[in-house]
């Protein structure tokens, strides 16, 4: 049973939504002030607060910021309720971190379906959601907005060549980019002149998010590895869409941001493992990648030059590696084409 705390000093009031509120299945606590509704709040640790703004000793505005600085309560949905609907006073609660606002005077019905929506965000937002178009159309969508599939088809879509650039390193970002089909890299060039491959992505992803995150320029470039086309999302769409709620925004940022482990491994197997070690895990990152429900092979088709720069190695030395793979009967290559036969060995590949 999910409970709620009340904290609201008229007490007809308090009593006539407490009541409510238990017929509708809720724990319900009370407190008849703001000093009172903080220590319930750290006490008992609610699912849901709901608080009025103008009580004595503590209005509402000071519950929620001593709850916003206890690490304990700082994540309670919180709802302000009041008789002021002026456009101030809901900017001032929801600034200070308010999930929602509801005016007196309000009906039950009101009230309870503006609690089941901020349960069903709430228990949303702490779901691993799926990558890409996927979980990102769920979030929005029950957080109230349009489709976000429904932004991307409504923006221009691009082709681009095998080895086209996208963008480069060092350009000012203007807009967020959609794969709806092919695949593309992102890579750094060192003063050598050599390419250090930095992410893959495939259909139903996201890329060139960290620059309009940071609001700097691009670290690195992005190319097509194949023929590709991709939806291109004005840079002020982007930021309306992940400003229009901070638990939205949060979320959006985990679900774009989550390559970010698969990098940091990256840069340490390149650090301390051996070359052998680094071909095999290049290859399963690849596998892992673009494999389909549809082939369920583990089948990698990609050049040599991109796959040395995976592995930070030269196109002569990954080829040599690829041969011993393939005499070992860990992998088999037929007109360029590599087949993973020894999942489990080229994972289990020590140094």
């Amino acid at each position: 049973m999910k409970k709620i705390l009340f904290i609201e000093d008229n007490t007809e009031i308090r009593e006539n939504i407490s009541e409510i509120l238990a017929l509708a299945g809720y724990n319900v606590l009370t407190a008849d002030n703001g000093k009172a509704g903080v220590s319930i709040a750290i006490a008992e640790l609610p699912n849901l607060i709901i608080c009025d703004i103008m009580m004595p000793e503590l209005d509402g505005y000071g519950v929620i910021h001593m709850l916003h600085r206890n690490a304990t309560t700082k994540s309670i949905p919180f709802i302000f309720l009041t008789a002021k609907a002026e456009r101030a006073e809901i900017r001032k609660g929801m600034d200070l971190g308010a999930d929602d606002y509801i005016t007196k005077p309000f009906s039950g019905t009101e009230l309870l379906s503006a609690i089941e929506s901020r349960f069903r965000k709430t228990d949303l937002l702490r779901q691993e959601l799926a990558p890409g178009i996927t979980g990102l159309d769920t979030l929005m969508r029950t957080a109230g907005k349009s489709s976000l599939k429904t932004l991307i088809e409504d923006h221009s879509t691009y082709e681009y060549k095998k080895k086209q650039i996208i963008y480069t390193e060092g350009s000012n970002p203007h807009r967020l980019f959609y794969i709806q089909t092919g695949k593309v890299k992102t890579y750094k060039t060192n003063d050598d002149g050599k390419d250090l491959v930095i992410n893959l992505y495939n259909e139903g992803d996201f890329f060139g998010y960290l620059a309009l995150l940071e609001g700097d320029t691009y670290k690195e470039t992005a190319q097509a590895i194949e023929d590709s086309e991709l939806s291109l999302i004005p840079r002020q769409d982007f930021e309306q869409l992940i400003n229009y709620d901070r638990d939205i925004m949060q979320k959006f940022i985990q679900l774009l941001a989550n390559n970010i482990s698969e990098k940091e491994k990256l840069l340490l197997d390149l650090a301390y493992n051996s070359l052998r070690k680094r071909v095999a895990n290049g290859l399963l990152i690849l596998y892992n990648k673009y494999k389909t429900e549809a082939t369920g092979n583990a089948v990698i088709d990609m050049t040599r030059e991109n796959l040395a720069n995976i592995v930070g190695t030269t196109k002569e030395s990954l080829i040599r590696t690829l041969s011993d793979f393939k005499d070992e009967k860990l992998i088999e290559i037929n007109n360029g084409i590599i087949t993973i036969l020894q999942e489990k060995k080229l994972a289990n590949l020590q140094n």
